[in-house]
């Protein structure tokens, strides 16, 4: 009879192999692309020519990069309305939701605060950036009249 001999590592796992992961990733982006998702375009601050303050980090003209076409989750919140010296005026926020893997790999683009985002015929200025393990979500305020 022959001894039981413990192996020196783990078997791998069964069904998430290269391969499974590969497919999950290709069906993930299809339906952002293809199903759910809005296309935005992105507008990064070209950082090299634009002429930033060397203490405060602003610049009074900034400078961009062409944009680049990006498919994402969009998410429109209720629009505050306020009062202005001219008369009213509405701030609408949005959050943009991207596929971290898809940016960075694939399109070689890192969201940052302060690039923009053009979508539903508006500019809109990157507010917040918070990264999570699943997505990067930008939280994005726009103000219309």
């Amino acid at each position: 009879m022959a001894k039981f001999t413990r192996p020196d590592a783990p078997p791998p796992p069964l069904f998430v192999g290269k391969k499974e992961r590969d497919l999950v990733r290709q069906v993930n982006t299809e339906l952002i692309e293809n199903v759910v998702g809005q296309v935005v375009a992105y507008y990064s601050i070209d950082i090299d020519s634009s002429d930033f303050h060397p203490i405060y980090g602003e610049s009074k003209e900034k400078n961009f990069l062409p944009p680049v076409r990006v498919y994402a989750r969009v998410e429109t919140q209720q629009s505050d309305t306020f009062q202005t010296k001219s008369g009213f005026d509405r701030r609408q926020k949005i959050n943009v939701y991207f596929h971290r893997k898809r940016l960075t790999e694939d399109q070689n683009l890192f969201v940052r605060v302060g690039d923009f985002v053009y979508y539903d015929d508006n500019l809109e200025n990157l507010e917040k950036v918070k990264e999570t393990l699943q997505k990067k979500h930008a939280k994005i305020s726009t103000f219309q009249v």
